[in-house]
């Protein structure tokens, strides 16, 4: 009996030691000397609302260092749906002296052909033949389709749309052809279409052959060694272009033969490749989706602040009582209850350390509620900082985006619209 009671007393006692063990830690903290003076910032500049933030400086920093990785060895094309404002995209091209752009969303190449008429677009993903029709219908001011866009067309059936609606128009498309090099997301999968669609593009008077575009983003995902993933994709890439250039008899350099995106620009900083340009955008301002070991050497350039609504000293939740004081019992980052200005954004808490949504509660885009320890110093009135985990969606939810330059708020920058 001795033996079996002092057996359950161990096993009990190594119960508690593991479940002390699994209790979470204090993970709070106040806001570092970084978002403290972002914090004042917006003070000073009379902010009251949940705004999107962009840090001018690294954002510059960050298009230093993807030039520094391009080093001149490719042209580099900007991705607009990634930097979603007349005003940053702006301030990349003339950072990176490139007009290369590549867009996603009709409204918004229309808006970009007015605002940049030099510039020179690919579309990023094959648009529905209305896209198109709308894009010409709705073009503004001088910049010149005819020379200046690229269609992105994806199988035969579509090109084939595109060059009725030429006929129509009565205008010359220059069509950049989808090729899939492993994604496996769509665009060309076998040589016979390639084929198919080239001779439709080399009979027709309106149509001309513009490159080709192979989108590889699986290769830094896929377990197993990166480089060997992208070489596969590359090779593919090249069969296709090989098939290009033996049907047109020549490699023309005026191709736009594009590859890459901000996961794996930095896989062509050495070696011979079958691409002439690279895409990036969101490499720049780095949401919390480029965490990755690819983009370590950037910096994060975009965040959501949002105003403290109401700090409670205790979590409560509605119902059953007791349940906030055994969450925080549990957990001490459960201890107190923040409410911010808007919520429920794909974003995730930056700054002060140890805040997240409570599970019980749920989340609001209206009044979002906050959990942290005793040690979060924050009360009403103060900010909470998030990083968006995208740019493309998010930026644009917010109006005008607040740029912080040498300690203030030295620009608003409008965003794109949905229509024009």
């Amino acid at each position: 009996m001795q033996k079996t009671k002092r057996n359950m007393l161990l096993g009990l006692g190594a119960a508690g030691i593991a479940a002390a063990a699994l209790k979470p830690r204090d993970n709070g903290g106040a806001h570092s000397d970084y978002f403290k003076a972002l914090s004042h910032n917006l003070a000073e500049a009379d902010v009251s609302q949940p705004s999107l933030v962009i840090d001018r400086a690294r954002l510059k920093q960050n298009i230093a260092t993807l030039l520094k990785h391009i080093n001149g060895r490719f042209h580099f094309r900007i991705v607009a749906k990634s930097l979603p404002s007349i005003n940053l995209l702006k301030e990349v091209m003339e950072q990176a002296s490139s007009n290369r752009l590549m867009l996603f969303h009709q409204p918004f190449a229309n808006q970009v052909a007015a605002a940049f008429p030099e510039s020179d677009v690919l579309f990023g993903k094959p648009m529905p033949v209305a896209a198109a029709k709308n894009f010409y219908r709705q073009l503004q001011g001088e910049f010149n389709p005819d020379v200046q866009l690229q269609w992105l067309i994806d199988s035969p059936e579509r090109l084939k749309q595109y060059s009725a609606l030429a006929e129509r128009l009565g205008r010359k498309m220059r069509i950049n052809i989808e090729i899939d090099v492993g994604l496996h997301r769509g665009g060309v999968s076998n040589t016979d279409d390639l084929l198919e669609m080239l001779a439709l593009i080399k009979n027709s008077a309106l149509l001309s052959f513009s490159g080709l575009m192979g989108y590889e983003p699986h290769v830094v995902k896929l377990p197993g060694d990166v480089l060997s993933h992208r070489d596969k994709a590359m090779t593919e890439y090249q069969k296709y272009l090989d098939v290009a250039v033996q049907f047109f008899g020549a490699l023309d350099s005026s191709w736009t033969l594009n590859a890459a995106g901000s996961p794996t620009y930095q896989l062509y900083d050495e070696g011979e490749f079958p691409h002439n340009e690279l895409a990036a955008g969101s490499c720049l301002v780095k949401p919390t989706d480029f965490d990755m070991p690819s983009l370590a050497d950037h910096v994060a350039a975009s965040f959501i602040a949002t105003p403290v609504i109401k700090a409670l000293p205790n979590t409560e939740l509605p119902g059953v009582a007791a349940l906030g004081k055994l969450m925080a019992w549990w957990n001490p980052n459960r201890e107190r209850s923040f409410f911010t200005y808007g919520g429920y954004w794909k974003a995730k808490t930056e700054s002060p350390a140890g805040l997240s949504t409570n599970p019980v509660f749920g989340r609001s885009t209206n009044q979002e509620m906050l959990n942290g320890s005793r040690s979060v110093e924050l009360a009403a009135d103060d900010w909470v900082f998030l990083r968006p985990t995208q740019s493309e969606f998010v930026f644009l939810q917010f109006g005008d985006i607040a740029v912080m330059e040498n300690g203030e708020l030295s620009e608003r920058w409008p965003v794109f619209q949905q229509q024009v």
